[in-house]
């Protein structure tokens, strides 16, 4: 059974900091893109970012190009999202997705 599950979610300040985790399980992790997106209240699903098999090709949406940074790590198959300079209209359920399966998400709040 495919299975994703996002940690590192939270509270957080405008401008800071947080570093999402996707560990999986079920399936070949080191050949599969994984992908990050999210979904704001009320709004609906964004993609985020994705990274290639072997951790060398990454693309971001245009919103958060220079904030986030996506990378993996094939040993623990586990995916990251690194995201700095978090802004309000980064609030969201963030979801890692692979295999057409998807986590159930970790909430980012950025809020003062």
């Amino acid at each position: 059974e495919v299975q994703l599950v996002e940690s590192g979610g939270g509270l957080v300040q405008p401008g800071g900091s947080l570093r999402l985790s996707c560990v999986t399980s079920g399936f070949t992790f080191s050949t599969n893109i994984i992908t990050w997106i999210r979904q704001a209240p009320g709004k609906g699903i964004e993609w985020v970012s994705n990274i290639d098999a072997a951790g060398s090709v990454r693309t971001y949406a245009d919103s958060v190009k220079g904030r986030f940074t996506i990378s993996r790590d094939n040993a623990k198959k586990t995916a990251y999202l690194q995201m700095d300079n978090l802004k309000p209209e980064d609030t969201a359920l963030y979801m890692c997705t692979a295999e057409g399966v998807r986590g159930r998400g970790t909430q980012v709040t950025v809020s003062s």
